[in-house]
């Protein structure tokens, strides 16, 4: 079975002063996270889709989908853990409790701040998970990569043809990412990044997915006015 969790456990710190986390904020007439799950949703191939929140943000969130997605069966809201990795534990948790885990199960991870995440970028995610295990989707980096491990010099610039941007989704095998994550030590479990970072740390390859410069994340109120110059603009053309 095929399953999409939305990672919604984040509280935007980034974004500023805000009445609410940055996933619920407006873009266009619906809030971020809608946009979102709407994208996961309308695909047929999910078993569920699984929206992972703080504990306080449970009972809004299934309010909203409830107002923006009546028919929302395959949805459900559950609580998120401390940690992004946690966050995606807490969902296969849910997953192995009311369905069991199956050698060919995976797992789309996409983040609730990207919204204009497409239709051939899950489809392409579900294809490279079901066949390689484990995926993570990029897009080539377009600026000149400086590394600094003091914050005050330069300490690397790496060829910029070899390096990419991660996005979401990152999708993999759900057995193989659970049992990956179990194995690794706590000093390992400390410096992950995100959930592909399971893989490489085992050694596994991790396929690459293209992703899509719209493909953005909302982090800061400036993210959010360029995604709704995004919306309209795909709105204009529809």
């Amino acid at each position: 079975m095929i399953f999409a969790a939305i990672l919604a456990g984040g509280v935007g710190k980034r974004m500023g002063q805000t009445e609410k986390p940055k996933q619920f904020l407006k873009l266009g007439t619906k809030p971020i996270i809608i946009h979102t799950i709407e994208k996961f949703y309308v695909n047929s191939r999910f078993e569920k889709v699984i929206v992972l929140t703080p504990s306080e943000w449970i009972n809004y969130t299934k309010s909203l989908v409830k107002v923006y997605i009546p028919d929302s069966d395959n949805i459900v809201v559950i609580e998120g853990g401390l940690e992004r990795n946690d966050t995606i534990m807490a969902a296969i948790d849910y997953i192995e409790n009311n369905y069991g885990l199956n050698e060919d199960d995976i797992i789309l991870t996409h983040d609730s701040v990207r919204p204009f995440v497409s239709h051939r970028i899950i489809e392409d995610n579900i294809e490279t998970a079901l066949k390689y295990d484990a995926c993570d989707t990029v897009f080539p980096a377009s600026d000149t990569i400086v590394e600094s491990r003091d914050g005050k010099k330069i300490t690397n610039m790496p060829n910029r043809a070899f390096m990419y941007q991660g996005q979401t989704p990152q999708s993999f095998n759900i057995l193989k990412l659970k049992r990956f994550f179990n194995e690794l030590t706590e000093e390992e479990k400390s410096i992950l990044t995100d959930a592909a970072k399971i893989f490489v740390l085992k050694g596994q390859d991790v396929k690459l997915v293209k992703g899509d410069v719209t493909n953005i994340k909302i982090t800061y109120l400036y993210d959010l006015k360029v995604a709704n110059s995004i919306l309209d603009n795909n709105l204009n053309r529809d």
